[in-house]
């Protein structure tokens, strides 16, 4: 795909520009836009280098199987919001559930919804057109709220596993130590803090030159935008490590968390009877997203060009498709006070269709 972009155009996108650029049903509409309808007014994200438009070529290929892939794609997202949406409705309505674990749980799964809104509606669109490009504030738009939810699904199964730390080893200290005040102010921490880091992220990569305008992905991503950078990126650099750093200290306290857990838990039966109960699903969303995410950072980093656009393609979005479709599932599965609730809602709904089917 040609190299997308108007070079020394000071002035930044306006809503027709914008929507053209994301869904281009016609190449030469926006060829006929007035002039003036091309400029951007002040105070949307200003960019250096003029370039408007990124193109996309992580969905070249798939002209073959472009329907099949709209159809799964689209029952996936159907999915991810059937069971995220359910499970939370569930815990709400529920004052048994009003708990910390099932609060962590229920930001858990809207956070869920929230990553996967930045990538599966465009990416269903890109399926419906030839032309895979997006705007330039569409992109960063994009990379905000994919990466974002990213961090946050992290902060809040770290805060899962604190959880789960003190009610297995410090019971008696549980209800005091983890009161609702303090659940809530946790859980506000672990939305504003990695929300606050990637906007520092995407504020500095948006102030780089660039000399290209070509992501070969499916969806937006920094580190791709990074590497289009004419200068030195070495703020980039530094910030990423240091907000990598503080990631990597998440682990270690998951990790620690989980040895601390064992250790109390094999000293006695009830110990190892809830530790089975509410910890092992944690457990399973840990791997669940860590897999992922490393998936994603092998794609970024160390990709091969060799590599089939397929795998590449699988790499890139196993974040976006696997924890949000399986963290409710597992939960659901393995809380018994969930899946009882969530039993006794599908009896009332089939109770309710038959009586309506019978009259």
């Amino acid at each position: 795909m040609e190299n997308l972009r108007f070079v020394n155009e000071d002035t930044p996108l306006t809503t027709w520009t914008f929507f053209f650029s994301i869904h281009p049903l016609n190449p030469r509409l926006r060829q006929r836009l007035p002039s003036s309808m091309s400029r951007r007014p002040h105070g949307q994200m200003q960019n250096s280098t003029g370039v408007v438009l990124f193109s996309l070529s992580g969905i070249s290929g798939t002209a073959a199987y472009r329907l099949t892939l709209f159809c799964l794609s689209f029952l996936c997202y159907s999915l991810i919001w059937m069971v995220n949406v359910f499970l939370i409705l569930v815990i709400i309505f529920d004052q048994s559930l009003h708990e910390p674990m099932y609060i962590i749980l229920c930001n858990l799964c809207i956070n869920g919804l929230y990553g996967t809104a930045g990538f599966y509606p465009k990416f269903l669109s890109d399926l419906l057109f030839d032309r895979h490009v997006v705007s330039y504030t569409g992109c960063f738009l994009q990379i905000y709220v994919i990466y974002s939810y990213a961090k946050v699904d992290f902060s809040i199964i770290a805060l899962m596993a604190y959880d789960r730390y003190v009610a297995i080893c410090r019971p008696l200290e549980y209800h005091s130590v983890m009161s609702l005040q303090r659940t809530a102010g946790l859980v506000m921490l672990s939305w504003l803090v990695p929300l606050s880091i990637e906007m520092t992220v995407v504020s500095l990569t948006s102030t780089l030159k660039l000399c290209g305008s070509h992501i070969d992905k499916l969806y937006c991503e920094n580190w791709s935008v990074v590497k289009l950078a004419c200068g030195s990126t070495t703020a980039n650099d530094i910030t990423g490590l240091i907000f990598v750093t503080f990631y990597i200290c998440h682990v270690l306290w998951i990790a620690f968390s989980y040895v601390q857990i064992i250790r109390s838990a094999l000293k006695s039966r009830e110990g190892k009877g809830r530790f089975v109960q509410t910890c092992v699903p944690h457990f399973l969303c840990v791997i669940n997203v860590t897999a992922s995410l490393l998936f994603d950072i092998m794609y970024s980093r160390y990709g091969s060009a060799s590599l089939p656009q397929a795998l590449k393609n699988f790499m890139a979005i196993q974040f976006l498709l696997a924890p949000p479709v399986l963290n409710p599932v597992v939960y659901g599965l393995m809380l018994t006070k969930i899946r009882r609730r969530m039993i006794r809602v599908l009896y009332v709904v089939c109770d309710k269709l038959k009586l309506k089917s019978n009259q």
